[in-house]
């Protein structure tokens, strides 16, 4: 029985839809405990269940009702803070936590191009967290989780590009409401509606995956160099990003073979047993009608990747729909492995 004492962690934007999702999946972490809340000056100084607009069907933990929110200054009680900050704002804060010895693990997209910034899925690119030597935070530093559709696209092409080298990528995605805060979420305009449009949103599927699945050597990440369309659409779905993937790989190869190499691929998370890491990433379904937002998104802790419908494509090699879970893997459950897994390897 793990008789340590549990590490101290903050939340940057706490009463928001991400900020919410921490508090959360955190409740009883084994590793870490949150002892500080944070959110924007107009909530400072107040108890957290009198002032947030809670969209979560669970209840606000017991220990968190009763907190008062702090302002986002580093002069919180722990060294780690997650960020669920707006990115209007999560650029500065979170490089004043970093100046000021905090280690940031963002779910914002602020810093996630920058040169010196790890944009980190755990199971895909763990070497990359040696970039943060590269930082100048006087022992801060700034880790990012990446977009929620990037993740998992970016798990599904890891052991085809490791396997079979990748060409060209293609990919259509239908995002639940609770990627778009909670706005969005309260919003009419989505009520029997597809939204073709996420603002923002093509550019990172095009851009990030190229990083995450780029090299590391030693002072710099060299981006993998294959292209990516993506068209983006939000849909009527509470939870659960679904997208439609085409792919060119630089093998001939058959669908099994696709297939084993999803069905067989594992990573330090899995190794190191981290709380938050799923037992298999991914997760191959033959039934022709799934994976499903309904059925599949909680799949292992909701931190799983689901893929079916693999086919031959005319235009393509292949094609195949993934599935998974926005505001766990794709947000605050992703970061919390960042974290596990930073822990887990001294780096925190």
């Amino acid at each position: 029985m793990n008789t340590e004492p549990k590490i101290k962690v903050g939340i940057l934007g706490a009463t928001g839809s991400v900020g919410q999702k921490f508090i959360s999946l955190l409740e009883n972490h084994p590793w870490f405990q949150i002892s500080e809340i944070a959110a924007s000056e107009r909530s400072a100084g107040k108890k957290y269940n009198e002032t947030v607009n809670w969209v979560l069907s669970n209840p606000i933990p017991e220990s968190i009702g009763e907190k008062i929110i702090k302002e986002c200054k580093p002069n919180l009680d722990c060294k780690i803070v997650f960020s669920g900050l707006d990115s209007s704002v999560a650029g500065e804060v979170e490089e004043n936590f970093a100046q000021n010895g905090y280690t940031v693990i963002s779910n914002s997209k602020n810093h996630r191009t920058d040169e010196d910034v790890p944009l980190l899925i755990p199971e895909v690119n763990s070497d990359h967290l040696g970039i943060i030597k590269k930082q100048n935070y006087n022992g801060g530093a700034i880790i990012t989780n990446p977009n929620c559709s990037t993740i998992g696209l970016t798990i599904a092409l890891k052991p085809l590009m490791d396997n079979f080298g990748i060409e060209s990528v293609n990919v259509v995605t239908m995002q639940a409401i609770s990627g778009g805060g909670i706005n969005v979420m309260k919003s009419d305009s989505i009520k029997d509606n597809v939204i073709p449009f996420i603002s923002g949103e093509e550019g990172k599927m095009e851009t990030e995956p190229l990083k995450i699945l780029g090299n590391f050597n030693f002072d710099k990440i060299e981006n993998a160099d294959f292209p990516i369309s993506a068209q983006c659409n939000r849909v009527n779905v509470f939870d659960g990003h679904t997208e439609c993937v085409q792919v060119k790989l630089k093998e001939k190869i058959s669908p099994d073979k696709i297939i084993e190499a999803w069905q067989n691929f594992e990573a330090e998370p899995q190794q190191l047993a981290l709380p938050f890491a799923p037992k298999h990433p991914i997760h191959y379904f033959d039934n022709e009608d799934l994976p499903q937002p309904k059925f599949q998104k909680d799949i292992d802790k909701g931190m799983a990747v689901s893929i079916g419908r693999l086919r031959k494509d005319k235009l393509f090699d292949f094609k195949f729909v993934v599935l998974s879970h926005n505001t766990i893997r794709g947000a605050a459950g992703g970061a919390i492995l960042c974290a596990e897994l930073m822990h887990a390897k001294s780096s925190l």
